[in-house]
């Protein structure tokens, strides 16, 4: 055989190779006609027929009812508390404390004498000027009996006038000098722990003793300037402090500045607390919630149950033993619970747990809340 007769032949072999290739890939790939033979599990993946695990077992999953409740809608904040009334006592004079009549944290009324410092010296002042004052009494009495009876002049007579006057002025001053020896309390309230003692020399504007009227307690607090319009004074607040847990004290929204600061964008606001017991003290940590409004038969869901989409948020309602995939509106969000606004009602049994594996219309069954979520069944086959 020739040279090019044998390459023919090995190109018709190479060929003939190709061909059988191409038509065994062909028909290998390639759906038969007629009935297609559906393997075990296909169905799944038709449309409308629910998805479920390998073996037609239900999912097991976690629930929990739609309940109807009371919501309130509310703010909190954390404030200080004050003293309804606060001021240190310090001396408007120089002098040696005489006297001290109270004791360290005992309650005091108004008025009441607190402090006495050394006042001889303003107790003679005072003396002499009300001597001088009898003096230019007795004066102007006996010259306006003398004008009476055409004795003296009217220039005489508004001289002793003019003198009783200047006594009385004097007098007065001479008894705010023995005044100021005298610290009073300025209102009604319990004094502080004293920082003097009887014979200690002290400046003016010394610090003596503090006192404070606790009988009332003011609550400063803010809050972001978006609550604005629902502020009201007059509104209730529930008061809590890390002091006395469990214990929850009702205070009354007292005041609203009306200047935003600038800086947090927040609304300084001050609410009063009857303390009457006086188990709250000036100066504590509390915890504010100020009720807008109670709205009546809320639908709540666990936050758990809600499944976030770019349309509409929706969650696995069990309607029959299957998964239906619900859109709902949602409203508030308290203590890890969701407002529904729309889509389901009370009594509802929604997925709370297992949602990752649910399609809607797929078969499910309820387990009891909490306990884990088992895997789907395995498939089952040869070597298993």
């Amino acid at each position: 055989m020739s040279r090019r007769n044998t390459r023919f032949l090995v190109l018709a072999v190479v060929l003939a190779g190709l061909i059988g290739l191409g038509y065994f890939a062909y028909t290998s790939f390639r759906e038969p006609l007629g009935s297609p033979v559906t393997p075990p599990g296909a169905a799944a993946g038709r449309p409308g027929a629910p998805a479920g695990p390998p073996g037609g077992q239900p999912l097991r999953v976690e629930t929990a009812r739609v309940l109807a409740a009371e919501l309130a809608l509310d703010a909190t904040a954390v404030g200080s508390l004050r003293s309804n009334e606060s001021v240190v006592l310090r001396p408007e004079t120089a002098g040696r404390i005489a006297s001290i009549n109270f004791r360290d944290g005992v309650a005091v009324s108004k008025d009441s004498l607190l402090l006495a410092l050394d006042a001889a010296t303003q107790a003679a002042e005072l003396d002499q000027a009300r001597a001088s004052l009898g003096l230019a009494q007795a004066n102007q009495q006996r010259n306006q009996d003398l004008f009476a009876k055409k004795f003296i002049s009217q220039q005489a007579l508004d001289n002793t006038q003019a003198a009783l006057k200047v006594q009385e002025a004097a007098l007065a001053l001479a008894q705010a000098k023995f005044d100021k020896t005298r610290i009073r309390a300025p209102f009604s309230g319990i004094v502080g722990i004293r920082n003097v003692s009887v014979g200690d020399y002290v400046k003016e504007g010394q610090e003596l003793v503090n006192i404070e009227d606790i009988g009332t307690l003011k609550i400063d607090f803010r809050l972001p300037e978006s609550y604005l319009s629902q502020l009201r004074p007059g509104q209730q607040l529930e008061v809590s402090s890390d002091a006395l847990p469990g214990q929850v004290f009702t205070a009354v929204l007292d005041a609203i500045n009306p200047l935003v600061e600038a800086g947090g964008r927040a609304i300084s606001l001050r609410a009063r607390l009857p303390n009457g017991e006086g188990r709250l003290r000036p100066g504590m940590f509390v915890r504010v919630r100020l009720i807008f409004e109670q709205r009546n038969n809320v639908l709540l869901i666990p936050e758990q149950a809600l499944i976030p989409d770019s349309k509409s948020p929706y969650v696995y309602r069990l309607v029959d033993g299957q998964a239906k995939r619900t859109p709902i509106r949602t409203g508030l969000r308290r203590d890890a619970q969701v407002e529904v606004v729309e889509g389901l009602s009370a009594g509802d049994e929604v997925v709370t747990a297992g949602q990752m594996k649910l399609r809607d219309g797929v078969a499910v069954r309820a387990i009891s809340e909490g306990a884990p979520v088992a895997p789907a069944a395995a498939p089952s086959g040869p070597g298993k």
